[in-house]
């Protein structure tokens, strides 16, 4: 009974350890392994992001087959893969129009205007 209390009270000490670092190391790693593949998924177009290597450009196309990005960096198109983006800078603007009509938004005709001569 004596070995076993003894084994035991070695025991505890490696365990209260392993606890400890699973809760420090690993619970943090895991959630922002998580955070980051959120992000990948929720890439669109028009989306300004910065790769790992430090690139900058707005996202002119996702392909969910491939897992490839084409960003636009100043005219210059460029493939990456879906894994090399650092960082979402800022997110696109929603494609709707907030509801406006098109009496609001006015023509883009010829011979037709808006505004009073």
């Amino acid at each position: 009974m004596e070995a076993l209390a003894g084994l035991l009270s070695t025991a505890i000490p490696f365990v209260v350890i392993i606890g400890i670092a699973y809760f420090l190391m690993v619970r943090p790693q895991q959630k922002r392994a998580k955070e980051a593949q959120n992000m990948l998924n929720s890439l669109q177009k028009g989306d300004s992001v910065v790769t790992i290597g430090g690139l900058h450009g707005v996202i002119d196309e996702v392909s969910a087959d491939d897992k490839t990005v084409v960003l636009d960096c100043e005219g210059i198109y460029l493939t990456f893969e879906r894994r090399a983006i650092a960082r979402i800078v800022t997110k696109a603007e929603s494609v709707s129009n907030n509801g406006a009509t098109t009496e609001e938004l006015g023509t883009n005709t010829p011979g037709s205007s808006n505004e009073e001569e």
